[in-house]
């Protein structure tokens, strides 16, 4: 709203807060007589001087200040009562308890490159779990050696034992030649290959005292970074839920599953070039996970 309206006329009216002005008023002159000789050139009584107006304005600022005071004490106006019956009520407020900060310090121990000593609660079952979506989706599980280390520490004995074999089957020679690797999972001179799991939250589908069930959404790299590549790195999506045991060593993963999804819209990024990828997986290392 303009200023002009906000005084009650129009934009062109030229008229101004004090109506007794001479900018764009009427531009009337008035005559003042002193008390006792007949009142205005109108021949009306002149009204008393109203002395009165400065102590009005004190007393309702102080109102205001103690009504300003009143609605800060009640939190805003809210409070934890009732709205009044007002229709804007809007229903309750999301909780923060899915991202807030637990204030539980992360792990320090390492089980070789994986990070171990997680609590015997929610939070550190999906510490757990985090880290160990890392894990199984690293540069380290395209090579034998290694990717029996990484199912040994995340997988209890008994999943572990029956895991090895199917495994190592599906980083077949032919598998790894597709993703421009040699039979024992090298990349080829000058290039790079990017394998990285990078979580992005973590939902706690069930708990009892000694098992869990945990999904973990992340979004995941993988390509061969170099020139002339032809298997560049790409991004994906996807959600890893795994069924966490308690043990003497930890929680251990029992079994899991994983689905696609779910994928936001891609971003109009320009895609950066080999070299750039290929100095960004030098330079900058990964996270111990923690709830």
């Amino acid at each position: 709203m303009s200023l002009g309206d906000d005084n009650g006329y129009g934009n062109d009216s030229g008229r101004t807060d004090d109506g007794y002005s001479t900018i764009g008023g009427t531009r009337q002159t008035r005559t003042r007589l002193p008390d006792g000789e007949g009142g205005d050139s109108y021949g009306t009584p002149r009204r008393p001087a109203r002395k009165s107006r400065s102590l009005v304005m004190m007393v309702g600022v102080v109102v205001l200040l103690i009504a300003a005071i009143a609605f800060a004490n009640m939190g805003g106006g809210g409070g934890n009562g009732d709205d009044g019956g007002g229709s804007g009520g809007g229903g309750s407020k999301p909780e923060s308890s899915s991202t807030a900060a637990t204030g539980t310090k992360p792990v320090t121990g390492k089980n070789g490159t994986i990070a171990s000593g997680f609590a015997h609660d929610e939070q550190g079952a999906q510490s757990a779990a985090s880290n160990y979506a890392v894990a199984l989706g690293s540069v380290g599980m395209f090579k034998k050696e290694s990717r029996h280390e990484i199912i040994d520490t995340i997988y209890t004995t008994e999943a572990a034992a029956k895991l090895r074999g199917p495994q190592d089957a599906a980083y077949s020679t032919d598998f790894l030649g597709k993703l421009g690797l040699d039979p024992a999972g090298n990349a080829p001179q000058g290039s790079t290959f990017v394998s990285r799991t990078i979580p992005v939250g973590t939902k706690l589908e069930a708990f009892s005292r000694d098992t869990a069930k945990v999904s973990v959404w992340y979004t995941g790299l993988i390509g061969m970074s170099g020139e002339g590549s032809t298997d560049p790195v790409r991004t994906s999506w996807k959600t890893w839920t795994v069924q966490l045991s308690w043990t003497s060593d930890g929680w251990k993963a029992v079994s899991d599953t994983q689905k696609d999804g779910p994928a936001p819209v891609p971003g109009d990024v320009a895609a950066s070039s080999s070299d750039e990828i290929s100095k960004a997986v030098e330079e900058y290392g990964g996270f111990t996970y923690a709830r």
